[in-house]
């Protein structure tokens, strides 16, 4: 309710006599019959707006005013947007321009109305453009001229000049009548009076500034050094902080005016970063002024002026030719995308952020599409050459009919024709008696010496004993020749001769302590490796293996404020460079940079080997270094992954890494996860563990561009602190567990030969090559029979088909150890594994992208194309794995054997916990508010997602999603559901991170719970086999680990990201928070409430000093029941 002076207003009428007054009027014009029928049907409220359009005395006016304040207050904003869907906006307008339009205005009446006005207007989005239709703008910048002298009307007009500039026209209009001349002459130097007027002058000085014009205008007349001069002035001399506030909003009018790339140089020129960071230091010493730190943050954030990465080029360091493609196409830089997606169903990060609207609207309601199955890509005869990929159909199993020997040398678990080294020791050996022998501690000395060895120009993890002797013209320049080692004897040199001792000796020491791992035979296939840049070094953890540490790791806690420290870091790295040394430590592109430093002051970095992806390393401090990821090959994108050595460290001491040109918008690093390490050192003493590491770990935008792309693109850095336990060390570093092409290659040898040939059918083919040649292996897993007899073979050749693919994205590194999971419990002794071989046949192309994970690449193949957006029309010469795949599926499909199970295995890094993406056109039309009356569906698709529920530890039901999108139309899940006609075709997606439910709530998944998603997997492909009573025996639940921890967890509701927002803002923000509606309302409130004894309020108060609460009462009861209603 408005208060006047010492008194608060009364009431003298009712809302009879207030129509009465308003009848009698418009009845004197001739129109009261058209008046009073609407008053007969109006509300309440109505009728009071009505009547203040019209009202032609004081004391009318003033008492609906007040009505109408004390109606408003007492309930929620609900009452207000109310009044405003009922032409209260408009109303209030009328009633301003016929006051103000007077010779000599009645105050009496501006100063309610106008109070009214502003916080009616704050929440009507249409406000500025009514007040333009009513006149009103212009009008009230005349009364603000004319009254600059007193504060109270002041204020007034300038909390309705704010409202009014929500609106760009309004705002333009403003501006085009020297409104910001005006309002910037009421904002003065540091005082102590009239405090609410200056706050609303720069409240509404910065809200006529959300216009380029009007922002052009400031920067051109220098208005800008003004406002960091007062804002400057207000934080040295209000010591007692009294004026927070104003101080808040003069930092909100430098966000407005910093806006436009003018008003940033010319903030940036005139000293604006300096002056922000320096008060902002002081405020971080006193807790009172913590409010202004997080905009001091913002616009410094903003205002950083954009540094280019110190490179040459945006594209990638590595180039590959493309059939059909001119060379010169490579060099031309591509359009920078400003961040890409991460799996299966993350699209490029600009879907991402779109609105949940935009989400729906994606949702594919086409019931034809969703139902018609389209005709084949290609003509049935094509599909004849896919017949060999099924030896399990025409293989006649004469080695059943022979000894032991044969079988062991029989074709039905013969692999291609590639070299093998001997294999000496069970897989499984090493942990049968429940003893780790990597615990067994070598000496101390003994470790230290040989990891000195492993250092990153070591001859000791070359891919051939004498391949670092050799010139590099005498290797070739050519990209394939990695498989050539037909080198001369005499080559070697005595050091080789050593390094191979060294690396014999260790051997021996540890053979065979990693199950389903042989170094000799990862050493192997890492030989026929084809690469790029021709890798001959292998990578030590690739090398020697790795076991899962014994705890669980838990979620990295986030340091308060973190990113914020990391940010005011920048940028007084920007603004005093006295300690910042700049010397670049390692390029890929540049070999006398590769070559190991006798300098003690600097780590040493390496990246030349499979899976490594880091392009440049920058010293930037003593302990502090930027570092740089490459690009996917062939274009200037999809920088995420990184894997790279370091050495040459003190022992603890923090080192600071910034990763400073990631590409996605967000990530689980600001949730609780941590990148990981593996260390020589710790491996040669028995510790051969990827763990996770690092401290004051965040994740946010940054002020780096591309070299030549456009300025406004994005980049994002990944910082990390670490603290290496040794010195004479070498350690990798990763984004996530590694598992590189060779790895698979070794370890689908090392499971071909753990396999009993007489009980498991394991054949691994070629599928196809890659772009570079590398073959893309298809293995086939099955139960042999039991015999050549009729009956067997034809059970055999009636199995069920399940198809298993993985690793079409070279980032998603955990999808290949649930893959190896998979695997490893197939081909165990596991009765659960026994009874699904002699139900299905399993397909399983584990490595879909070989060339991308061997490249380093994060998302794409070497035609720089995400190879999960080609099935629908994959290219045989450009996308080859996916060609082939979509054709073996076809050829399924044809033959009558359409897989019952399809599975795309994929990493997650915006999420967290193991889930299902499936396909149901029933729940895509229900999203899409479709009717689906009538619409029919087998819920199947939901079966496999329920039983993991119930089972994987790690898995979340409700992640699930079954929706069908246009954006994924091109994906294997959804392809193969609309094309092939498989009902259960899933992604599954991994997370990066951890899970927030069951027994694992809290902690990193690392290798070992991933293993156990994949087997966790097939025990689900029990719950859809036809002959489920058989499966489900007692023999086959008791193998089945359903222990009641397990499922005892709730899976987390979530259908798009399911982290709510980062507790500091990743992105920097381009305004200032906007003042609150309560926040006005209290400005309001407190300038009416000050009592001014000019002779207006003292005339005010006697005409309203009687009182009738009684008719007060009525009219307020009236009126709330016949126009606003409930809360």
């Amino acid at each position: 309710m408005f208060g006047y002076g010492r008194s608060n207003f009364t009431w003298n009428g009712t809302l009879k006599e207030l129509q009465g007054t308003y009848h009698s009027s418009v009845c004197k014009e001739g129109r009261r019959s058209r008046m009073t029928d609407s008053s007969n049907s109006s509300s309440g409220l109505e009728v009071l707006l009505s009547a203040l359009e019209n009202a032609g005395d004081v004391e009318s006016t003033l008492k609906i005013l007040s009505v109408l304040d004390e109606l408003l207050s007492a309930g929620t904003d609900r009452r207000i947007y109310y009044m405003i869907s009922k032409g209260g906006s408009e109303a209030l307008l009328t009633a301003l321009v016929n006051t103000a339009r007077c010779f000599n205005p009645n105050y009496t009446i501006l100063l309610p109305l106008l109070h009214l006005l502003a916080k009616v207007g704050y929440r009507d989005r249409r406000i500025g453009m009514k007040a333009e239709d009513a006149g009103a703008v212009v009008l009230t910048l005349n009364l603000l001229k004319q009254n600059l002298k007193n504060a109270k009307r002041a204020a007034a007009c300038l909390w309705v000049i704010q409202v009014f500039a929500s609106s760009v026209s309004t705002a333009n209009l403003i501006g085009e009548h020297c409104g910001l001349d005006v309002i910037y002459r009421l904002i003065p130097h540091y005082t102590t009076k009239n405090l609410h007027t200056i706050k609303a002058a720069i409240n509404a000085f910065a809200a006529v500034l959300c216009t380029k014009a009007n922002v052009c205008l400031v920067v051109s007349k220098g208005y800008i050094s003004g406002l960091l001069r007062l804002y400057e002035d207000w934080h040295c001399k209000d010591t007692h902080h009294v004026a927070i506030a104003i101080r808040h909003a003069l930092l909100r009018c430098l966000h407005k005016v910093t806006y436009s790339t003018a008003g940033r140089e010319a903030f940036f020129s005139l000293g604006g970063l300096r002056l922000i960071y320096q008060t902002t230091q002081t405020c971080l010493m006193n807790k009172a002024l913590s409010s202004l730190v997080e905009p001091s943050v913002q616009l410094m954030r903003k205002c950083l002026p954009k540094t280019r990465l110190p490179l040459t080029s945006d594209l990638s360091a590595y180039s590959f030719p493309i059939p059909g493609r001119p060379h010169s196409d490579l060099h031309v830089n591509m359009a920078f995308s400003d961040s890409c997606g991460d799996s299966d169903e993350e699209e490029p990060e600009k879907n991402q952020e779109t609105e949940h609207n935009n989400y729906d609207d994606d949702l594919e309601t086409d019931q034809s599409k969703l139902r018609h199955r389209p005709e084949p890509d290609r003509p049935k005869e094509a599909l004849a050459q896919y017949n060999v990929f099924c030896p399990e159909l025409y293989h006649d199993f004469q080695e059943l009919d022979l000894g032991s020997e044969t079988e062991r040398s029989s074709p039905a678990s013969s692999s291609d024709d590639e070299d093998e080294l001997c294999y000496s020791s069970s897989p499984h050996g090493s942990q049968r008696n429940g003893s780790d022998p990597f615990q067994r501690k070598y000496p101390k000395g003994v470790a230290q010496s040989d990891s000195r060895n492993f250092h990153i120009r070591s001859t000791v993890l070359g891919t051939s004993p004498s391949f670092r002797a050799i010139p590099k013209e005498t290797r070739g320049d050519h990209f394939l020749q990695q498989n050539d080692h037909g080198h001369n004897d005499e080559e070697e040199t005595g050091d080789e001769s050593c390094h191979q001792t060294i690396i014999d000796r260790l051997l021996e020491r540890n053979a065979s302590c990693i199950p389903h791992h042989d170094p000799k035979l990862y050493r192997s296939a890492a030989s026929k490796t084809k690469s790029i840049p021709d890798f001959n070094i292998l990578g030590f953890p690739d090398f020697w293996g790795h076991l899962p540490p014994k705890g669980h790791e838990p979620m990295a806690p986030r340091k308060p404020n973190v990113q914020r420290q990391k940010v005011l870091k920048d940028v007084e790295r920007f603004l005093n460079k006295d300690d910042i040394i700049n010397k670049v430590i390692f390029d890929v592109e540049d070999s006398s940079l590769q070559c190991p430093s006798d300098s003690t002051e600097s780590l040493r970095f390496f990246s030349k080997f499979e899976c490594g992806n880091l392009r440049k390393a920058v010293q930037v401090r003593r302990y502090e270094y930027d570092l740089i990821l490459n690009a996917d090959v062939n274009c200037s994108q999809h920088t995420q992954w990184f894997y790279f050595e370091v050495s040459n460290m003190e022992p603890n001491v923090p080192y600071c890494f910034n990763i400073i040109n990631c590409e996605k918008t967000n990530s689980q690093f600001n949730y609780g996860m941590q990148p990981v390490l593996y260390s020589v050192r710790e491996a040669l003493e028995g510790r051969p563990h990827w763990v996770r590491t690092g401290t004051e770990i965040c994740y946010y935008r940054n002020h780096f561009c591309p070299v030549r792309g456009r300025m406004m693109a994005t980049f994002y850095t990944l910082t990390f602190s670490i603290t290496f336990k040794h010195s004479d060390d070498v350690c990798y570093l990763a984004y996530h567990y590694p598992y590189s092409y060779s790895a698979l290659k070794a370890h689908l040898k090392v499971l071909q030969k753990s396999v009993d040939p007489a009980k498991v059918f394991f054949r691994q083919q070629t599928l196809c090559g890659s772009l570079a040649e590398n073959s893309c292996p298809l293995v086939t897993i099955t139960a042999c029979p039991a015999s050549r007899g009729w009956k067997d073979l034809h059970q055999l050749r009636n199995r069920i088909y399940i198809v298993l693919t993985g690793r079409v994205h070279p980032g998603e590194s955990n999808a290949s150890w649930v893959m190896k999971g998979t695997l490893e419990f197939l081909c165990s002794n596991d009765p659960v594994a026994q009874s699904l071989r002699e139900t299905f046949v399993f397909k399983i192309i584990p490595m879909l992208n070989p060339d991308g994970v061997i490249n380093g690449t994060h998302r794409c193949n070497l035609n720089s194309e995400d190879l999960n957006r080609q099935w629908s029309k994959p290219d045989p010469v450009l996308s080859p794995t996916i060609y082939h795949t979509k054709g073996f599926l076809y050829y399924l499909n044809s033959i009558g054997r359409t897989p019952l199970v399809y599975c795309d295995y994929h990493g997650h890094s915006r999420k967290k916990n193991v889930f299902l993406y499936g396909c149901s056109v029933k729940e895509t039309l229900w999203q899409s508010a479709v009717d689906t009356v009538g619409v029919k569906e087998d819920p199947g698709y939901r079966t496999i997602p329920k039983t993991l529920d119930r089972i994987a530890p790690a898995f979340s039901f409700n992640s699930c999603n079954y929706l069908v999108e246009k954006s994924r139309s091109a994906t294997a899940r959804v392809v193969v559901w609309r094309e092939i006609g498989v009902l259960r075709s899933y992604t599954m997606e991994s997370t990066y991170n951890g899970c927030d439910q069951g027994i694992y709530k809290g902690l990193q998944m690392g290798t070992r719970e991933l293993l156990e998603t994949g087997l966790k997997f097939c025990h689900s492909l029990l719950s859809v086999s036809k002959d489920v009573k058989t499966l489900y025996s007692r023999r086959l639940i008791n193998h089945i680990d359903l222990d009641h921890n397990t499922l005892d967890h709730t899976s987390n509701d979530c259908f798009e990201d399911d982290e709510p927002p980062c507790v500091e803002e990743i992105e920097y923000s381009k305004d200032c928070p906007a003042l609150k509606g309560a926040d006005l309302d209290s400005d309001v409130n407190n300038n009416m409430a000050c009592c001014d004894e000019d002779e207006e309020c003292e005339g005010e108060q006697q005409r309203n000093s009687f009182s009738q609460s009684s008719m007060k009462s009525r009219l307020y009861h009236l009126i709330s029941q016949t126009s606003i209603g409930t809360e």
